[in-house]
């Protein structure tokens, strides 16, 4: 591993060479990220690129959590995944992938279905949570979670040729959470998946990336701007573009406006 007091060391200086010339980064935003924990909670279409692009930027401490294994229809879609993996958890395939992209990086893993009873236990010490879950009641949880330890969360979802993602900081007095954001009528398993709607292998992609390029940005803050907290991006797929919501604190939310 990395020494925590000096994280870019020669060859991590070499590797992210690429970073650290962009004045927006530089070496002093390499090393937070080298110092960054961030736990990706859902490791299918969007954590895998989620989880590719974090590795890539040198996250010093990754956390992965997903209770499912590896299936054929998967591989149209989650990148990390090959033909051998298919049958195997994918928290352990998952790990595996970063061991053979990079030894430096620390990885906890989890193969327990996160729900509200363990939520907070499994995303642990963190900085930054990323959901890329497939149900609204795994994401409520999540995010109820979050608001509960002081963490910011990255919501991100697709469906279809449709995505979003968005940045939450509910645990802060003046901002969303997601529950603030949907409500509390999808406490539910009951969701669209894209085995029955479908979805383009790389639409899941643009979504994930796009959310590890937020991740980025707040992990840094500010040297590549402030935090966009309560700010929702809707991506289209169809028509490309993508355009901005603002999603404001709902001062009866069931889980924010508990603690403030």
């Amino acid at each position: 591993m990395s020494d925590p007091h000096n994280p870019l060391t020669p060859d991590r200086l070499d590797r992210f060479a690429r970073h650290i010339v962009l004045p927006e980064l530089g070496g002093a935003g390499q090393a937070k990220l080298a110092r960054s924990h961030v736990a990706i909670i859902g490791l299918g279409g969007i954590g895998a690129p989620v989880l590719q692009y974090l590795a890539g930027a040198g996250v010093g401490h990754l956390t992965l959590v997903d209770d499912g294994d590896v299936e054929v229809s998967n591989l149209q879609r989650q990148t990390i995944y090959s033909t051998r993996d298919v049958g195997h958890g994918k928290a352990v395939s998952a790990r595996r992938w970063v061991a053979n992209f990079d030894r430096e990086l620390q990885v906890d893993i989890s193969d327990t279905r996160i729900d509200a009873a363990n939520a907070v236990r499994l995303i642990g010490d963190a900085q930054l949570v990323i959901d890329g879950t497939d149900n609204f009641a795994t994401r409520l949880a999540v995010s109820d979670a979050c608001v509960a330890a002081g963490l910011p969360l990255l919501s991100a979802a697709v469906g279809r040729f449709q995505g979003q993602v968005g940045a939450f900081a509910g645990h802060l007095p003046e901002e969303a959470c997601y529950r603030c954001f949907v409500g509390d009528a999808f406490d539910t398993d009951d969701c669209d998946t894209c085995a029955e709607d479908g979805v383009l292998g790389a639409m899941v992609g643009w979504v994930g990336t796009f959310a590890a390029m937020q991740a980025v940005r707040l992990l840094v803050e500010p040297q590549m701007g402030h935090a966009q907290w309560g700010k929702l991006y809707l991506m289209d797929g169809l028509q490309p573009g993508m355009r901005p919501l603002n999603i404001a604190k709902d001062p009866a939310c069931g889980a924010c406006s508990r603690i403030n």
